[in-house]
């Protein structure tokens, strides 16, 4: 974690803690901490997104809210900076949940989310010479993300990325999948992930910590638990920020690092590269 990357997570969680510090719902201080980052251009969303191997910037985000269980989410959007607005536009503005590619960009500009002109230019590739630089190079990076917990006692978390690494065009990963990037609710917690999309989205993780979270096992036990599921059955690897209704949380990755933080504003935040 660099020094810039440190900073601007110590400014995100600021901008979310007094969201709520000023009565905000939790939804709108984890969408605020979310586009500090997105807007940073320091991390792998919105502005710092990677590129897919046609050379296009393509993104990938959700929102939801434990209360009633609504949910947004964006996936293969193009040309803005704030993915994570768009997905809670969806949210409060449509009955769906989920919008893809253009017609998520173009649902984005009608509610004037910023745009954000892409650097570089698109380029031609073919499929042949794309799957051997994905056999080559597997390297995996990581998602922005929060949860947060308000006054009425409701949770919320979001989730935005750029994806992965030489991704072929089109490839969408666990962040706008509710259920598996992010998943909320009251009755159990607010999780947001980040990681190998494939491997959190084949076990469903978001879900899934928050059904043990159900079955009364404590936040730390379960995130614990899940993590070593995803890397015994299909090798996965992953992160997550787990925040339970009574303000318990915890913060665990089967990585080497994860950079991530917390405040409840007391002190200052802690910010930290490796949390377990």
């Amino acid at each position: 974690m660099t020094s810039s990357q440190a900073a601007c997570l110590h400014a995100a969680l600021q901008v979310g803690y007094h969201a709520l510090d000023r009565g905000g719902s939790a939804l709108l201080a984890v969408e605020h901490t979310i586009r500090v980052l997105e807007r940073s251009g320091l991390f792998n969303a919105g502005k710092g997104s990677h590129l897919q191997l046609d050379g296009v910037q393509r993104m990938d985000a959700s929102i939801m809210e434990g209360y009633s269980l609504r949910a947004g989410a964006v996936a293969s959007i193009e040309g803005i900076m704030h993915p994570i607005t768009a997905a809670r536009l969806v949210m409060e503005e449509t009955d769906h949940v989920l919008l893809v590619g253009p017609m998520a960009g173009r649902f984005a500009r009608h509610f004037k989310v910023e745009r954000h002109r892409m650097s570089g230019k698109p380029r031609r590739f073919s499929y042949g010479t794309a799957l051997q630089k994905l056999a080559q190079n597997r390297e995996k990076h990581g998602t922005v993300g929060a949860a947060a917990l308000d006054r009425t006692g409701t949770v919320a978390a979001g989730a935005s990325t750029g994806g992965i690494d030489r991704m072929l065009p089109g490839r969408v990963g666990d962040t706008p999948i509710i259920g598996c990037g992010v998943y909320a609710d009251n009755e159990t917690g607010a999780v947001s992930m980040t990681g190998w999309g494939e491997s959190i989205i084949r076990l469903a993780v978001a879900k899934e910590i928050c059904e043990r979270l159900g079955q009364g096992k404590t936040q730390a036990a379960v995130a614990r638990l899940v993590l070593q599921k995803l890397v015994a059955r299909i090798k996965g690897s992953a992160g997550c920020l787990v925040l339970t209704p009574n303000g318990q949380f915890t913060i665990r990755h089967s990585t080497p690092h994860m950079m991530a933080g917390w405040w409840d504003g007391k002190g200052e935040p802690t910010v930290r590269d490796r949390l377990q």
